[in-house]
């Protein structure tokens, strides 16, 4: 599968078109479908990247994991996208619902991140 190809189906999974995409990523018209032909720019890629809550990596097929927010192996709930959050977090192997991810959200912003 191609970058550009990966992108699109990314993309799709995210509910997103390439031109919406394009705009969220903050790139000039059209620039996520010269990438057909173009290699991108380390910058542009990771601004895509971020807009569809993946990694750099996976966009570039290095790895099949699509989330880059475990570290040591925890899983910080405040860096899940809602999203995400569809396939990162269940509750006894369903899915949170909309009105329950929103408690789960205000719950975690009253309480700070812990600086390292």
């Amino acid at each position: 599968m191609t970058l550009f190809e990966k992108i699109q189906q990314t993309a799709k999974q995210r509910g997103l078109s390439i031109r919406a995409l394009n705009e969220k990523a903050q790139l000039g018209t059209n620039a996520i479908y010269k990438w057909k032909t173009q290699t991108p720019s380390t910058d542009k890629l990771k601004a895509v990247a971020d807009v569809l809550g993946v990694s750099v990596d996976y966009l570039l097929g290095n790895t099949d994991k699509m989330h880059p927010t475990k570290k040591d192996g925890v899983l910080d709930l405040r860096e899940v996208s809602d999203e995400e959050r569809y396939e990162l977090v269940s509750a006894g192997g369903r899915p949170i619902t909309d009105e329950d991810w929103a408690i789960i959200k205000a719950v975690l912003a009253k309480y700070p991140r812990k600086e390292d």
